[in-house]
């Protein structure tokens, strides 16, 4: 795979319209528009999805992952790595083209720059001009709304991790803490950087996808794939003259529109990112000619050999869709597995066990109960153990937690003896189950063992 820069330097991408691009457009706007809006989505009171880095949560839906339930999100980054494996094997390089946000917010960039400082043959010739008024105020605007757009998507960022409902006011009102104006202002950067100035050097340099996602092709995946045995050998012409080249006509407008300034012509190469621009273009560009369309199009080695397709039967489909299937079948058993309430029983270490004055034997316990819900809740605790063990003189006790909190709740559990019971007998353990259970809903329940240190019969 070879990279042939372009001889004008800056990449300035030439518009393009057709089918894929309509497509790349919908797809880019409905991305940004989840962006932004995801965070003002409201749900049992609550902004529907919300990481709460400060009281360490992660609020999806009224659901409440914990640190201790993170385990469900790597099961979520894997099963979405494997996934994009997945795809990739049958359709390429397509995340990069039409759902990447690098690609999305540099073309919704590039739109700015071309609304204001006009096609890609003036963006090239204002680069060369000297300075001028009108240079200067093209400029001094572009940025202006480069930043203010950089600033928007920052807080849009931060809004996943702080509430969307008071992020803003915060922000635009200069009232912010400095640590939430810090980091939507440090995201603001990185997005006016990557997106008004590194764009394609993202995916050319930085992008580890683009080093290894060839791996993943086979002879039946999906590329933007140039016809060389239809299209060489090429070379200008009029319309409707007779000619013994191949079909393509050099316009090199495929070039022109590609993001990353490639020539689709010299074969598959890293920095393609499928967009299927110079597809678009060539088509356009084959019905002005009047020849058949796709000599550029979405194509795989077989098809272009003449060979059977069979992209459903290849290993790598195969191998990847399985491995989806298993990881999503686990975590949707963690899910499932997952309990609402979390409990641990810790032991008073000082003193194993204690004899009152009318010979009962009392262990101390301390429970740490937290609601994992986002509602209050009402919870029984009591033993499972049928050994004459009793809870603070009771058989059960009724507590209150808050949502999100981990209460700590010290409890003594004793079994009664014989008066005439000695008190220097042997030391033996008992085990006894604890069990927290939500009295509004009675399967909302979990257990946890621990040991009861009595004393017997020497």
């Amino acid at each position: 795979m070879t990279f042939i820069p372009s001889e004008k330097g800056k990449i300035h991408i030439k518009e393009q319209k057709g089918d894929f691009q309509r497509l790349r457009t919908g797809l880019n706007s409905l991305l940004i528009l989840c962006f932004f809006l995801v965070p003002f989505i409201r749900y049992q009171g609550q902004q529907a999805i919300l990481f709460d880095v400060e009281n360490q949560q992660f609020n999806f839906f009224g659901t409440t992952l914990w640190p201790q339930d993170f385990t469900l999100m790597a099961w979520v980054f894997i099963i979405a790595a494997f996934l994009l494996f997945f795809i990739t094997v049958f359709w390429g390089r397509v995340w990069c083209g039409y759902l990447c946000p690098q690609t999305s917010w540099s073309f919704m960039f590039v739109w700015v720059e071309k609304q204001i400082e006009g096609n890609s043959n003036k963006r090239y010739a204002l680069d060369k001009a000297p300075w001028s008024l009108n240079k200067l105020t093209k400029r001094v605007s572009k940025h202006l709304i480069w930043g203010l757009m950089a600033l928007l998507t920052g807080c849009g960022f931060i809004a996943y991790f702080v509430p969307a409902s008071s992020l803003y006011p915060q922000i635009f009102t200069l009232n912010g803490s400095f640590w939430v104006t810090a980091w939507v202002w440090f995201f603001a950067l990185c997005t006016y950087i990557n997106a008004g100035f590194m764009r394609e050097l993202m995916c050319l340099h930085c992008c580890p996808y683009s080093r290894f996602q060839s791996a993943m092709f086979d002879s039946n995946t999906l590329t933007v794939t140039y016809n060389a045995q239809r299209g060489e050998s090429r070379g200008p012409r009029k319309r409707k003259q007779t000619t013994q080249l191949g079909d393509c006509v050099d316009c090199n407008l495929c070039v022109d529109v590609c993001p990353t300034g490639i020539d689709i012509r010299n074969g598959l190469q890293y920095e393609c990112i499928n967009c299927g621009a110079c597809v678009d273009a060539c088509n356009q560009t084959m019905d002005k000619f009047g020849y058949e369309r796709n000599l550029i199009s979405y194509s795989s080695e077989n098809e272009l050999k003449g060979l059977p397709v069979q992209r459903l039967n290849s290993w790598r489909f195969i191998g990847y869709g399985t491995a989806v299937a298993i990881m999503l079948s686990v975590f949707a058993f963690d899910l499932y597995q997952r309990d609402a309430i979390q409990l641990n029983v810790i032991r008073d270490r000082q003193n194993l066990y204690r004899i009152a004055p009318d010979n009962r034997i009392e262990n101390s316990y301390t429970l740490k109960i937290r609601n994992k819900t986002q509602h209050s809740q009402q919870y029984l605790i009591y033993l499972e153990s049928k050994q004459g063990h009793f809870i603070n003189k009771e058989v059960e006790v009724e507590i209150t937690v808050q949502p999100g909190e981990q209460l700590s709740y010290p409890l003594t559990v004793y079994q009664q003896r014989s008066k005439d019971a000695p008190i220097d007998g042997a030391l033996r353990q008992q085990p006894i189950t604890f069990k927290v259970m939500n009295l509004a809903d009675p399967l909302d329940s979990v257990t946890q063992q621990s040991q009861f240190f009595t004393l017997t019969s020497a």
